[in-house]
């Protein structure tokens, strides 16, 4: 491979380039699109047919090559018109060009030789009874994970099974590459500029230690691709607008229909009023007020239905049928995973010099097509994903080599929080992606706060996952030396959020510790404990009540909650050393997510409560759904304990301390599962245990 012309940019804000791109060894067809890859939005590129048609059939077989031609039905377009998108000039998806292909052809053995990935619409049209049935439960048969099940170490990007087709089959088929190239969206959306995040770059450049007589430290820039300056807030625009504009005039006419509680909604509705159409927006009744507002304000009309995203899907896939419109789908579908690839093209043309591109994933689209294009034209940039920790769909279903279903899935990054993938999503993501890690909820948080430090924009925590994994990446890998790129994918976030956002990030950044001690409860023995702390921290938060005052001679010891500044690991490991070193036990539960979101906000202490068990339920933020909770506790069972607060999420994470004798444990499960919402035992949470247990 050869790089042409390849510079550093020396502004730290990239919006154009001059045209440089990467040409390694493969197929005429390839190499001919990556000469036009880097032109401007909008620009057209000559078609595989015209370039064909200019040949000569020098060897005179031109028999042979129309046949290879018919067998390779990914290279063809309907119609030729350069970049024309809509009606019958569409470069045709390729589950339409394959049907076509079928209809034309009688040689099974073509049909066997294309994609496996896009083939499948074609094969399941010609299975009989008995193999829809095998099928029916091939699809229920995917397994089901749990997302805590899977870990990887801080920074570690994880390994996966290798796919069963070749890369030659899906990458370099030039469906996906021509799709990307020709997209016309840029009518609505924005070419949005790569910004250096110079202060970020300079701390994850410092954080390496300098070995002494070593070399000098190795230069890292972080760029942010801000796509959360779409007009929509969110990369989603993109795909929504060129899936689109890429249907035919009846389907435009008869209106489209999604399902969305979030940033592909904003996309639809904006897509719709842009082109004219009529759109229905479904949304789950659990949808924050401000996303409902903002569809209705681009124009989509907005249908509240459904107490989840799956009843909400199943409505507006009914009615599509109903009504006869064209369902959109959020990212699994050629032209939606084609759109999101054009943020790709740019990144290449902004930084021809990057190294590595870091991408969040939820159902896979964005990565999908941003790494296809990428590993086509560049294949020596790493492409790694990044999921929340409670979110781990795709890194699950690579690790297997299949795709599974979690379980459930942690809310707090909800552009990302689904349950699975999609199957185009996966199979391209097997091809084209270098690994996936995984991120805490509080490194998500200090990657918002970093953000803002160097731009003074907030992001939602889904838009911010690609940076803490850039940071958590970066330090893992001191010897790296050079330029990465972090899309930023979004920014729709409800202001209440930043509550809870701005009491995690310190910790998440390292900066400040969440602690818990236990000190006898006697005269002195606070302000001994004070002064052991204090010697070189400084408090930010503190907690204490005193739990035996009886006089009846009973020793007990006091829970005391805190948190303190710290400039590194080394100063708080002196610190819990120097406490339990003078009798006052101590643990470090800053990477807790209970104890950050729920045990931090209690004041108080043991209590001689029988049976008390503790669950966390994740509670639909809306008027009736906590009564709804309690119809299948109260009052046969005793609430001794409650923490929640309102977060501006579709679900709140609510902390419930409730008396069950042992003899009923199956009992309140059975309950818990009857009222269809979320939950967790967290029983033998060791935070809880230290601060809420008896002694």
């Amino acid at each position: 491979m050869m790089l042409m012309s390849a510079t550093t940019p020396s502004t730290s804000t990239i919006t154009t380039s001059s045209r440089r791109t990467f040409f390694p060894e493969s197929s005429a067809t390839v190499a001919r699109l990556r000469r036009h890859a880097l032109r401007r939005p909008g620009t057209t590129t000559t078609t595989t047919t015209e370039c064909a048609a200019r040949k000569e059939d020098k060897n005179g077989c031109l028999e042979r090559r129309r046949r290879r031609r018919k067998s390779v039905a990914l290279h063809s377009w309907k119609g030729g018109g350069g970049g024309k998108r809509g009606g019958d000039n569409a470069l045709e998806p390729p589950n339409a060009i394959l049907e076509n292909f079928a209809s034309d052809t009688n040689n099974e053995e073509d049909v066997i030789n294309a994609p496996a990935t896009l083939i499948n619409p074609l094969l399941k049209k010609q299975k009989d009874a008995t193999n829809e049935e095998e099928e029916s439960e091939r699809v229920k048969a995917k397994p089901i994970v749990n997302p805590e099940d899977f870990t990887l170490q801080p920074g570690e990007v994880s390994k996966f099974k290798a796919p069963t087709t070749t890369v030659e089959d899906l990458q370099l088929s030039g469906w996906y590459l021509k799709a990307i190239l020709t997209a016309d969206v840029y009518d609505v959306v924005v070419e949005t500029p790569l910004e250096l995040a110079a202060r970020l770059s300079e701390r994850v450049t410092a954080s390496v230690p300098m070995t002494p007589g070593g070399d000098a430290q190795k230069q890292k820039r972080i760029f942010l691709k801000r796509e959360d300056l779409q007009q929509v807030f969110s990369f989603k625009i993109r795909g929504a607008y060129n899936k689109i504009k890429n249907l035919k005039k009846e389907e435009l006419e008869r209106g489209i229909i999604t399902a969305s509680a979030g940033n592909h909604a904003q996309g639809v509705a904006l897509s719709a009023k842009t082109l004219g159409i009529k759109a229905v927006v479904a949304m789950p009744v659990t949808t924050p007020k401000i996303k409902v507002e903002a569809v209705r304000r681009l124009g989509g009309d907005v249908v509240l239905i459904g107490e989840n995203f799956d009843e909400t899907a199943a409505y507006a896939k009914k009615r599509s049928v109903d009504d006869e419109m064209t369902f959109i789908p959020p990212f699994d579908e050629p032209y939606v995973i084609a759109g999101q690839g054009t943020c790709g093209v740019e990144i290449l043309r902004q930084l021809p010099t990057a190294k590595a591109v870091f991408i969040p994933i939820g159902g896979g689209g964005l990565i999908a097509g941003v790494a296809t294009y990428l590993k086509t034209i560049a294949p020596k940039i790493k492409i790694i994903g990044v999921e929340p920790s409670g979110a781990n769909a795709m890194a699950q279903s690579l690790d297997r080599g299949e795709l599974v279903k979690l379980s459930k899935v942690d809310g707090f990054a909800d552009g990302v929080a689904v349950k699975e993938v999609g199957v185009n999503c996966f199979q391209l993501c097997q091809q084209c992606v270098d690994g996936v890690m995984m991120v805490r909820t509080d490194q998500t948080c200090a990657a918002l706060k970093d953000v803002f430090e160097d731009t003074r924009s907030i992001l939602e925590p889904s838009g911010a996952l690609a940076v803490a994994g850039a940071k958590e990446w970066l330090n893992a890998n001191p010897d790296f030396e050079g330029d990465v790129v972090c899309i930023t994918s979004g920014a729709n976030m409800n202001f209440d959020r930043l509550r809870v956002i701005s009491e995690i990030a310190d910790g998440g950044s390292g900066t400040e510790a969440t602690l818990i001690s236990a000190i006898p409860e006697e005269n002195g023995s606070f302000k001994r404990f004070v002064t052991l702390v204090g010697e070189d921290t400084n408090f930010t938060e503190f907690k204490y009540r005193v739990q035996n005052l009886s006089g009846d001679g009973k020793k007990s010891l006091a829970k005391v909650l805190y948190s303190v500044n710290v400039e590194s690991e080394t100063q708080l490991q002196a610190c819990i050393a120097r406490l339990r070193s003078n009798g006052i036990p101590t643990e470090d539960f800053t990477k807790d997510e209970t104890t950050q979101t729920h045990l931090r906000n209690i004041t108080g202490g043991a209590s001689s409560i029988p049976n008390e068990r503790l669950y966390n339920i994740a509670i639909p933020e809306r008027a009736g759904a906590l009564a709804n909770f309690l119809d299948f506790i109260s009052p046969r069972w005793n609430v001794s304990m409650t923490h929640y607060r309102a977060g501006g999420q579709r679900e709140a994470s609510v902390l419930v301390g409730i008396q069950v004798p042992d003899s009923e444990l199956a009992e309140i499960e059975a309950a818990l599962d009857g009222c269809g919402y979320e939950y967790s035992c967290l029983q033998s949470n060791a935070a809880y245990n230290m601060l809420f247990e008896d002694n």
